[in-house]
């Protein structure tokens, strides 16, 4: 019991974000030969809330972080945790390419790859239309104008059935809506994921602590900002813009006005963040060793504290960071140090 309710907690997750407000009583138009891409629409900038009913993880908000070709990201928040999950329109198919949990930061993962995806919808989009899961479970097509009623509204759903061992979950797709209704259903008992609300130009909020030198005082100060992310946002664009200009008078910029940041992600799993400067961050500073030190104390505190990792590494150009005071090899990095800090509010 315990692996089936796992595999419906990832799989009420599969979800899409709509590209109008629907209509109640929505009908297809039988002459019309749909897609999958009617059926899941990307467009950017939309929230998606969902009630849960039967358990405290099914409901979530959904948000779409990156938009590519044919690929969205999307943020997926519940009771539990933030994910980053991957989809896919190719070949007719709707696949799932990856999940990522405990994803509070903001990273671009878009173009992962992955060949053993998931298929939760495939055409021709017709009743009887059938795949086999990643699980070897028969998927298929059952209905294209399921009768649903949700918070949000009564729709005619395309019902697409998965049948396990000793369970069978219901996802309802709807034209120019996506992903309504997802139900797991295990010898009766029901857990129930369903659309409750949908809006449009909600951006994703995050709170950030920046770091900069209070050289004066001898120590590192920080500011909590709020930043807003609309679709296709990145964390480069919004960081540079903050890191150029202290919040207040005493504070010493981290990044010059010529300064650029190349690239910025973190390696989940070695704990580490990269982040790739131009070089005229060194000479843009123009600083003797001590600010220098706590000019980049200042960066790696801002983004260990964003990314909620201890471990830095700094590069210019390509090379490892090397200045007239401070050099690091492409084995080193630089850890993360809160002591000497104090919040200005």
């Amino acid at each position: 019991m315990k692996k089936i309710f796992v595999i419906f907690l990832i799989s009420i997750f599969f979800i899409s974000c709509a590209q109008k407000l629907p209509n109640t009583n929505q009908n297809n138009e039988p002459s019309k030969k749909y897609t999958v891409k009617d059926y899941f629409p990307f467009v950017a900038d939309r929230r998606m809330k969902y009630q849960g009913i039967g358990n405290e993880y099914a409901e979530k908000d959904v948000y779409v972080d990156f938009i590519k070709d044919n690929r969205i990201q999307l943020r997926v928040i519940n009771p539990g945790t933030t994910l980053a999950q991957v989809y896919e329109i190719k070949d007719g198919e709707l696949r799932f390419i990856r999940s990522q949990e405990e994803f509070y930061y903001r990273d671009n993962i878009i173009d992962s790859q992955n060949s053993n995806y998931e298929i939760l919808l495939k055409e021709p989009i017709e009743v009887g239309t059938t795949w086999t899961t990643r699980e070897g479970n028969k998927r298929y097509i059952s209905d294209l104008e399921k009768e649903i009623v949700t918070p949000y509204g009564s729709f005619k759903a395309l019902e697409v059935t998965t049948e396990g061992k000793d369970y069978k979950t219901y996802d309802y797709y709807v034209i120019n809506v996506g992903h309504v209704k997802s139900v797991f259903d295990f010898n009766g008992n029901k857990i129930e994921t369903t659309i409750e609300k949908i809006e449009q130009d909600i951006p994703v909020v995050q709170t950030v602590k920046f770091y900069y030198p209070d050289f004066e005082n001898d120590r590192i100060a920080f500011v909590k900002q709020k930043l807003e992310f609309k679709t296709n946002d990145t964390v480069i664009q919004k960081f540079e813009s903050f890191l150029k200009t202290p919040p207040k008078e005493g504070l010493t910029k981290i990044l010059g006005p010529n300064s650029k940041i190349n690239s910025l992600y973190l390696i989940p799993n070695e704990n580490k963040v990269y982040i790739d400067l131009s070089k005229e961050f060194v000479s843009d500073m123009n600083a003797g060793s001590s600010l220098e030190a706590m000019i980049i104390q200042s960066l790696v505190n801002t983004l260990g504290d964003y990314y909620n990792v201890d471990k830095v590494y700094i590069s210019l150009d390509g090379r490892p960071y090397e200045s007239g005071h401070i050099a690091i090899s492409k084995d080193e990095y630089f850890k993360v140090d809160y002591n000497n800090t104090i919040e200005l509010k």
